[in-house]
């Protein structure tokens, strides 16, 4: 598990906020997926990551709009993760003051992210990277015939050796599946 709390503020080159990496997995220097949560602080352009795929979920705030290759897209705390090309073109303007985001990075794989308001359950493959995040509430994952109380503003993860049925309950969470 990672607390946001424990994770250091990184701040961005353009000066528009700060992430803070809560994995970056097998390794922070060649990572395959990165999740990371990220405060907004005033408009401006996303770095390029060609060759991954983001999902980007707002957390709290008023919210954002998303313009990828001229496409505008506006999010709030109440929408799906928004997945996009990291080579886009990608500019973000805020709708009301900074946000609080979270960013999944994958560069292989099939993956897929959903916002958790009361439960979800998935069959996952063996090999694939689960994991779970808390924002306002405490969540319960189960897996495996273990269950994993999940205090706000934690991510939990683990690489799944069979395949698996994944459970979440709780209020104000994602979820995440990272295949190989």
């Amino acid at each position: 598990m990672m607390r946001l709390r424990d994770a250091a503020p990184a701040p961005w080159r353009n000066g528009g906020g700060v992430t803070r990496e809560l994995l970056a997995w097998p390794a922070p220097g060649d990572w395959r997926v990165r999740l990371s949560v990220a405060e907004v602080e005033r408009d401006g352009p996303f770095s390029p990551f060609p060759g991954v795929r983001r999902w980007f979920a707002v957390l709290s705030g008023g919210g954002v709009r998303l313009t990828v290759d001229g496409k505008a897209t506006e999010l709030t705390p109440r929408d799906a993760p928004f997945e996009f090309g990291g080579a886009a073109q990608t500019r973000c303007e805020l709708l009301a003051g900074t946000t609080r985001d979270f960013n999944l990075m994958a560069r292989s794989g099939a993956a897929r992210m959903h916002r958790v308001n009361h439960s979800h359950a998935a069959q996952c493959r063996a090999a694939s990277l689960v994991a779970a995040y808390s924002h306002a509430g405490n969540a319960r994952v189960g897996c495996a015939g273990e269950t994993l109380e999940l205090p706000p503003q934690t991510l939990a993860w683990r690489i799944l050796e069979t395949d698996e049925r994944v459970e979440i309950a709780g209020g104000d969470a994602l979820w995440m599946e990272i295949a190989p």
